[in-house]
């Protein structure tokens, strides 16, 4: 008998080979997105960003009840190649490595295909940073998501205050004004 884990090579291997292959997907033209992540009419694919990282959770009280809320996420970003280019972090931003950045605002989520995974999300984005890869970027597409969901036990009263990491890989795509 064996047995079949959803653990993405990307996060559990290397970065090689594996992120090449999840960036081959991330480009791959069948990706079927919801209508309501839909970037606007003038806006243009710019690139495709692989990300391999965690989303933090914190055990919190809620009434009487306890729950896993949503801090921040915590990721690396990759070229297609495999090559380390920047970070994504709480607020939510995205920082290249040569200083550009955008913070973003959800404007539009759609559950994953797998209700294991962190839902799609589309992101209006605004530079915050310097000139540079990322300072162009209007619009962000959070898409083919496996993991980082919240954990659905090990949050009660004696754990109020507990961080949680939750590994999860996901592609990110970048659009401009046309």
């Amino acid at each position: 008998m064996s047995i079949v884990t959803r653990t993405p090579a990307a996060l559990a291997a290397p970065i090689g080979l594996s992120a090449l292959l999840l960036a081959a997907c991330a480009n791959s033209p069948e990706l079927a997105v919801p209508q309501a992540l839909a970037p606007a009419t003038n806006e243009a694919l710019a690139m495709v960003v692989p990300a391999r990282g965690v989303q933090i959770y914190k055990c919190t009280a809620k009434g009487d009840a306890h729950e896993w809320s949503f801090v921040a996420p915590d990721a690396e970003l990759f070229d297609p190649r495999g090559k380390l280019i920047g970070r994504h972090g709480a607020g939510p931003y995205w920082e290249a490595l040569d200083g550009s950045r955008v913070n973003a605002s959800v404007k539009a989520r759609a559950d994953a295909p797998d209700k294991r995974d962190i839902p799609w999300l589309l992101l209006a984005a605004k530079n915050t940073g310097r000139d540079g890869a990322f300072s162009a970027v209007t619009s962000i597409q959070r898409v083919n998501t496996i993991g980082g969901t919240a954990p659905s036990n090990g949050c009660d009263a004696t754990s109020i205050g507990k961080e949680t990491r939750v590994h999860y890989t996901a592609d990110y795509r970048f659009f401009t004004q046309r």
